[in-house]
């Protein structure tokens, strides 16, 4: 059998074939000639920065000998984790996550170094290495799964935010892996995990899951703050925001429940309650920047609340205010456009006034990214099916329809399969005034979506 070549052999071929001298390729390359001529003779092992220069002077890529490194110093013998270490930390800087799997596989066959992977993988989320964190954060998860640990919900949580895509039902059952995982948590880090549980399910329009998780979210937030009025010298905070933050979010996302299940004075009610939450004493810059953040909310939802209720003559107040507050022109132009369609409005004076901004929704889908990408994505999905379904309804039938195939196509390259639906049975409404173009591309969308199903 031919043995692979090693890297020791691409070193002294390379030598060879430039006709160099050790003491050349020694200058070259930065090693000095005695730590090079160990190395070729196999009596001294190559470092990584050693490796990286050698790589470098002989005119190839980054991480060109990742691989076969890989396999020579940490498959093939004993690893040892001063040479592991920046190893790993290489291979993430230039994404070579393959390499990653392999040597991390092999190190944990006998459940070495999990406390140091564990801090490595720490350190590449913060850094926003999140890919190679993520295969840390499985390795140590499985390696502890019958620990019912701290530090295992901690993986499972980081997991499920890394996890997290536009497809609305992959964030779901991401979201019931996690929930087992969360009492096992640090008590403030439950509070953000929470949030994110309730973010998940207020995206799936999962209203009664939504309501409890804002309940547990009150009621532990309630628990920290009472902790905290009690500590003399406040130590540092491990939660993302201000505890204060959470009690507020619950109470929004209470409101939020009840005005998408139209009991609008209930709405009201939690609007005023998180109103009461942010009012507190002495806020630092943070908390200023939370509070004002939480105020420009419950002015948009009061707006919002009334127009749904039926005061339409609140609108012109609610284009006032996104004037003021255009972060929130998606979310209340779903509204607006909706109020519309339910009640046969006409509300061609608003989109004209806003045409720019909601031209920029486009752009913006296609080139920024979301805090909460699963809740932006489905939110100008909503808003391009009311926005065709209103075009239809006022007998835009050209218009209406290219939106409503445009939505259709995004629905479903996101496996939103919800409003592809909506989209298909609104098409069925109106397919008698698809001109043949429309008629064309429609049929290959539903063939495009019943491939993927089948291979699903």
């Amino acid at each position: 059998m031919k043995l692979a070549p090693t890297i020791r052999t691409y070193i002294e071929n390379h030598i060879r074939e430039r006709g160099y001298k050790l003491q050349q390729f020694s200058d070259v390359t930065g090693v000095n000639v005695g730590t090079l001529s160990a190395i070729l003779k196999g009596s001294r092992p190559l470092a990584m920065n050693q490796l990286d220069q050698i790589t470098s002077s002989m005119g190839l890529e980054k991480g060109y000998f990742y691989e076969m490194y890989s396999v020579e110093c940490f498959v093939e013998s004993a690893p040892h984790w001063r040479r592991l270490e920046p190893f790993l930390y290489r291979c993430a800087e230039l994404n070579k996550l393959g390499c990653i799997k392999k040597v991390i596989y092999q190190v944990t066959d006998d459940r070495s170094y999990i406390d140091e992977l564990f801090v490595v993988a720490e350190d590449f989320y913060k850094k926003g290495m999140e890919q190679a964190a993520l295969i840390l954060y499985e390795c140590v998860a499985e390696c502890e799964k019958y620990q019912h640990s701290e530090r295992l919900a901690l993986c499972q949580y980081r997991i499920f935010l890394i996890n997290k895509t536009l497809n609305k039902f992959n964030n779901l059952n991401a979201a019931i892996r996690l929930e087992p995982y969360v009492e096992k948590l640090n008590e403030e880090i439950q509070l953000d995990a929470i949030k994110e549980l309730a973010n998940v399910y207020n995206a799936l329009n999962i209203w009664g899951k939504v309501y409890s998780l804002s309940e547990e979210l009150e009621r532990k937030s309630d628990f920290q703050l009472k902790l905290e009025s009690r500590r003399r010298n406040k130590g540092q905070r491990t939660a993302f925001y201000p505890i204060f933050t959470y009690k507020a979010y619950a109470n929004l996302l209470k409101a939020s429940v009840f005005e998408a299940r139209k009991e609008y004075e209930l709405a009201l009610r939690y609007t005023e309650v998180y109103e009461k939450v942010i009012d507190i004493p002495n806020p630092t810059k943070e908390e200023i920047e939370i509070i004002e953040r939480f105020r420009r909310w419950a002015q948009g939802n009061r707006l919002s609340i009334n127009l749904m209720s039926g005061n339409h003559e609140i609108i012109h107040s609610y284009l006032q205010y996104l004037e003021d507050n255009p972060k929130e022109i998606l979310t209340a132009f779903i509204n607006i456009v909706q109020v519309a369609n339910e009640h046969s409005l006409n509300i061609d004076f608003a989109l004209d006034k806003f045409e720019a901004q909601i031209q920029q929704f486009h752009i913006d889908f296609h080139l920024k990214g979301e805090d909460n990408p699963q809740i932006g994505n489905h939110r100008f999905l909503l808003f391009n099916y009311e926005f065709a379904k209103y075009r239809l309804s006022q007998r835009n039938f050209q218009s209406g329809i290219d939106t409503l195939l445009y939505t259709l196509r995004l629905s479903s390259s996101s496996q939103d399969d919800y409003l592809t639906i909506k989209c298909i049975d609104l098409y069925g409404e109106y397919r008698d005034h698809a001109d043949l173009e429309q008629q064309k591309v429609y049929f290959q969308l539903i063939e495009e979506i019943s491939y993927q199903k089948l291979r699903v």
